[in-house]
């Protein structure tokens, strides 16, 4: 996914015009139609062993409501992949695998995180691939969450065309949260980057407060363990580029150096 937002950004600096649908699944997980689903390990070549054993798997599976001790009746469940459980996300993997076959823009896939973008002069090839995954989402018995489908245009001069699914229109967004990157129609990484500083400062205030010992190897293992990796998460697309934001991001290094013992009056540098 990091590769495709640098693939957007790319074309958007050679001064194209880009649009990125990002698409939302309505409870996407548990709309795994199973017998679909069955189908389709047959159609890649798993043994009979195997089908069956997941079949028997998802099988058989019943649940309830339950509100202020009044019981509904069990109810078989014939849809969905249990979350939470290793195989849940490689069976669903599968299940939408053959979303992108006939589309001609660029579609990418992350589990039920999926987004399809182009540039926005072609109109039409967009317009025609959500058709597609429109018709692809009926066959396979899932649906889309129009209201939460959303438009994001990018470029200078972009004409911010309307495109639809089904009779519904999409609504367009000035910025949308792509795997935990906040990505604006800008391309303006400064939000990614107020909401990274916070959430490092709020760890390092967790760490201040809760830890008693406060000597280097100590700070330095949780700094690396639960602050650093806030900061370096996809970096390679959202690095900040305005000295506001790197003096934002290098405040929060300079607070972890002065929580050491010892290193207090010392830069983050040194």
């Amino acid at each position: 996914t990091c590769c495709g937002e640098l693939l957007v950004n790319h074309l958007v600096e050679s001064g194209e015009v880009v649009d990125v649908v990002y698409l939302d699944f309505s409870k996407a997980f548990d709309t795994v139609s199973h017998d679909i689903l069955i189908n389709k390990l047959g159609k890649y070549n798993l043994d009979g062993v195997t089908i069956r054993w997941v079949n028997n798997w998802l099988d058989n599976r019943t649940q309830r409501v339950v509100i202020n001790g009044s019981q509904s009746c069990w109810k078989g469940i014939i849809s969905g992949v249990p979350q939470g459980s290793v195989l849940g996300p490689a069976l669903f993997n599968i299940f939408i695998n053959g979303l992108d076959i006939g589309i001609e823009s660029k579609l990418i896939k992350f589990a039920d995180d999926t987004k399809l973008g182009g540039v926005a002069t072609a109109l039409v090839i967009i317009q025609n691939d959500l058709d597609k995954l429109e018709k692809w989402s009926k066959v396979n018995r899932m649906k889309f969450n129009k209201d939460k489908c959303k438009v994001l245009h990018l470029g200078r001069n972009n004409q911010f065309h309307t495109y639809r699914m089904g009779s519904d229109c999409l609504g367009g967004s000035t910025a949308e949260r792509d795997l935990g990157v906040i990505v604006d129609h800008k391309l303006n990484m400064s939000q990614q980057c107020d909401a990274v500083a916070k959430k490092a400062n709020m760890i390092l205030g967790c760490i201040n407060r809760c830890v008693v010992s406060k000597t280097r190897e100590v700070i330095l293992l949780l700094y690396s363990a639960l602050v650093r990796p806030q900061l370096e998460y996809c970096v390679q697309f959202w690095a900040p580029h305005f000295k506001k934001d790197v003096e934002k991001l290098e405040r929060v290094q300079r607070r972890a150096t002065r929580m050491i013992k010892g290193l207090e009056n010392m830069t983050y540098e040194g």
